[in-house]
């Protein structure tokens, strides 16, 4: 591995401020695109999905956990393997109180969701401590659904907006060669009783995610610091982030 060339002090500062300027216009390509997110339109859920965990079945509204948004990790885990992805079980590691806390604080939650049987689940996260809900989706079109599980026999491959022949013109025939598992996450929004589907990110686009705000960027109502949401997206004014706090 080589390492960086020395150079002295004034040298490197002048190469400190070129670079300064690309990371300012990156922060501020990355501020507009948030925002660019936030307006995104929504799409309705109208198949009521099921879900197992802890304690027996539950609803895609039910993980809300009777908050207003909804994160989930698509887990690479589906029924055939012993156990989770290797690289998804990284960044769950990554999860922890604290980040769960400043989530719910601005009403959001965070759950994985897997193909793979409860049983497995359970087995697999036995142990580590894993602070969010973990919940199975066997037997449920979901993952199909959000384009994380691709089987040609079972619904038409979509993977990150390609379908079948733009994946194999963007050299990606693989993903329509049998049954393959990705990663990704999908963001949900509760209107009352309606569930919202509002983004979902795959591929490289999962490794934006780390940090509590990094999550909420992705999400509908985003960091709510200004509170300045789009009259018609929701019934009623957004309340303070202290009426949630746990």
């Amino acid at each position: 591995m080589s390492l960086p060339e020395i150079v002295e002090a004034d040298q490197w500062l002048t190469a400190r401020r070129e670079l300064l300027k690309r990371e300012k216009e990156l922060t501020r390509l990355r501020d507009q695109l948030n925002t660019d997110r936030r307006m995104l339109p929504m799409t309705r859920v109208s198949v009521d999905y099921r879900f197992t965990g802890p304690h027996g079945e539950v609803s895609l509204r039910d993980l809300f956990a009777g908050r207003r948004q909804l994160v989930v990790q698509h887990f690479m885990f589906p029924p055939e393997w012993e156990a989770g992805c290797p690289g998804c079980t990284a960044g769950a590691d990554d999860i922890s109180e604290g980040l769960l806390r400043h989530l719910a604080a601005r009403h959001t939650t965070f759950v994985a969701i897997s193909r793979a049987p409860y049983a497995k689940i359970a087995s697999f996260i036995e142990g580590r401590r894993w602070p969010f809900g973990f919940y199975s989706s066997f037997g449920s079109s979901f993952n199909y659904d959000f384009h994380v599980s691709l089987d040609e026999s079972v619904a038409p491959v979509m993977y990150n907006y390609r379908d079948a022949e733009g994946l194999k013109a963007a050299g990606m025939a693989w993903a329509t060669e049998g049954p393959v598992e990705q990663p990704g996450v999908s963001c949900f929004l509760r209107d009352g009783d309606d569930v919202f589907h509002t983004y979902s990110t795959y591929g490289r686009g999962t490794e934006q995610v780390g940090g509590a705000y990094s999550f909420l960027d992705l999400t509908a109502l985003g960091r709510q610091e200004t509170w300045e949401l789009p009259s018609d997206r929701v019934e009623t004014p957004y309340p303070a982030m202290a009426d949630f706090a746990e």
